[in-house]
Formats: structure tokens, C-alpha cells, sequence
């Protein structure tokens, strides 16, 4: 370390290089997971990179090393645990939908008498469009995969199609 604060560039790279796997058995102490694991080695590589002038030759360097990995690892723990204690980590508390108010008209309609002959009288590319992502609840990426269109197609089709039903179920159409 004396040489790499010294301006010795290789010293400095190799110096980084040896002590990931005494940073990586210290994170390992306090995290379970393989990915927090690395995320807080890499917080302890860019920490001595920031304070590497802090460090005092005549002082054991795996001492200093260790204090560091130490202390970004519970900071770490911090930082999870305040994101647990106001973040929802259920997956389904996120779905959202481009238009809410497309899927309202269908779910209001679906018990009407005529959608099903409005959307029997859609032309085919709107019909599959609105059976597949509205009527069956397909994601995009299935309804792609199962017509072989391309996903901004299917949103043309159903943004299309919505306006077609909406001015039939109106009267207008």
C-alpha cells in the first residue's frame, strides 16, 4: 500500500487484486447471500480506492483493510433493512396496466350481451389482439410468442380495437 500511495500503479493493482479474498471472507461473516457478498466487496474496493491516502504505513495494513470491510458490511445490513422495513416485496403489489381504463370498459362490457358479437365483429388482428391480452390475460410476450406479431403491433391492435368497442357498445358504430 506504501508503494501504491506512492504512485506505484502496479503495486496498486495487485495490491487490489490480493485483498478481494480477505474482503470477501470478512463480507461473507455477516451476509448469507452470494450477491450481497460481492455488492459489499465492491463497496470496500471503491471505499480504500476513496481513502487510501488515510492509511499510515506504519500501521498493520490488514487491520485497516478489515476496519473498512467491517463497517461497509453492517452498512449494508443498514441499508437492507431499511429498504425491508418500507419497501413491498411481494412482486404482484406492482402490476400496472398501460391503460386502466381500457381494462375497466372490458371488465364493464364482459357482462353485456352485445360485446361478444362487437368483438366477434372486430377485424382479425383486433379480435386475436383483445382475446389474447384483455380476454385470456396474456402478458405481451406471451400474446407475442402465441400470434408471432410483435408486441407494438399487438398494443396498436388493442388500443384499436378498445376504440372500435367502445363506439359500438355506444351506439355509434
Amino acid at each position: 500500500m506504501a508503494a501504491a500511495q506512492d504512485g506505484d500503479r502496479r503495486a496498486y493493482e495487485r495490491l487490489l487484486r490480493e485483498i478481494v479474498p480477505f474482503v470477501r471472507s470478512i463480507a461473507r461473516r455477516r451476509h448469507s447471500s452470494g450477491d450481497r457478498v460481492e455488492e459489499v466487496v465492491q463497496d470496500v474496493l471503491l471505499t480504500v480506492h476513496r481513502v487510501r491516502h488515510t492509511y499510515d504505513p506504519n500501521r498493520p495494513f490488514s487491520h485497516w483493510v478489515a476496519m473498512i470491510a467491517q463497517r461497509r458490511s453492517i452498512d449494508a445490513l443498514r441499508r437492507r433493512t431499511r429498504r425491508d422495513a418500507f419497501e413491498i416485496s411481494d412482486p404482484a403489489a406492482y402490476e400496472t396496466f398501460a391503460d386502466p381504463g381500457a381494462n375497466k370498459m372490458i371488465e364493464t362490457y364482459a357482462a353485456t350481451e352485445g360485446l361478444s358479437e362487437a368483438v366477434a365483429a372486430l377485424p382479425p388482428q383486433q379480435r386475436e389482439a383483445i382475446e389474447l391480452l384483455k380476454l385470456r390475460e396474456m402478458s405481451l410476450a406471451e400474446a407475442s410468442a402465441r400470434s408471432g406479431r410483435s408486441i407494438a403491433a399487438l398494443k396498436v391492435n388493442v388500443h384499436r380495437a378498445i376504440k372500435s368497442l367502445r363506439k359500438r357498445m355506444a351506439g355509434d358504430a
